[in-house]
């Protein structure tokens, strides 16, 4: 075979390289556009969030330790708004938060599917036994406590996927905060139900996705 034959042969392959390659990228393309035009005529929402009430079995104050112990259950609403794509919750980690601080561990809700214009309701217990609190938080507390009104922040981080036919996007960083007042002595609001008081918030919560 004589040198020219060789780089003949040489330049067909890189041709028909350059050709799959070429061939390649303009499906990824197709792909990438299918899906983008897909995802603006769906016009996908995030879901809502409904902190409905909140039942409180323990929240005190140790004055010489500084810590707080806190224990209350809590029921939250979840709806899926889209009409035509369902929501894979794979976690949802959910506690208590006191002016930047947390107060409880976190409660897992283990992974859910929510389809289309469909509720999910969860009643988790958050529980925090003896958690320090910073020195000026205590002090807030307990002014707070004597003022009849404490505002704790019910937070979810978690991540989520969107299905829209028999496509399943990638995960997302979910980020809910619910607003819980909660009143105590003479200005309480709760009702009492043996050692716990519960209160009706039916408080909508901020959803970033």
């Amino acid at each position: 075979m004589s040198a020219k034959d060789c780089g003949n042969h040489g330049q067909s392959r890189k041709k028909l390289l350059r050709g799959l390659l070429a061939g390649i990228l303009i499906l990824v393309f197709l792909v990438l556009l299918a899906v983008l035009l897909i995802w603006a005529i769906l016009r996908p929402t995030k879901p809502t969030f409904i902190l409905q009430d909140a039942t409180i079995y323990a929240f005190n104050v140790s004055a010489p330790t500084n810590s707080l112990t806190s224990s209350l259950q809590i029921t939250l609403a979840s709806r899926n708004p889209n009409a035509k794509i369902g929501v894979y919750y794979d976690r949802l980690d959910i506690y208590a938060n006191y002016r930047g601080q947390q107060i409880t561990l976190a409660t897992r809700i283990g992974p859910v599917y929510q389809g289309h214009k469909e509720v999910n309701v969860w009643s988790p217990v958050l529980y925090g036994p003896n958690v320090p609190v910073a020195p000026f938080n205590g002090i807030a507390l307990s002014q707070d406590q004597a003022a009849g009104m404490v505002l704790l922040l019910i937070k979810i981080d978690g991540r989520v996927r969107w299905k829209v036919g028999t496509f399943i996007s990638g995960g997302y960083h979910l980020h809910v905060t619910c607003p819980a007042y909660i009143s105590f002595g003479s200005r309480s609001t709760g009702i009492v139900i043996g050692d716990a008081i519960k209160y009706q918030l039916v408080q909508r919560c901020s959803v970033n996705v």
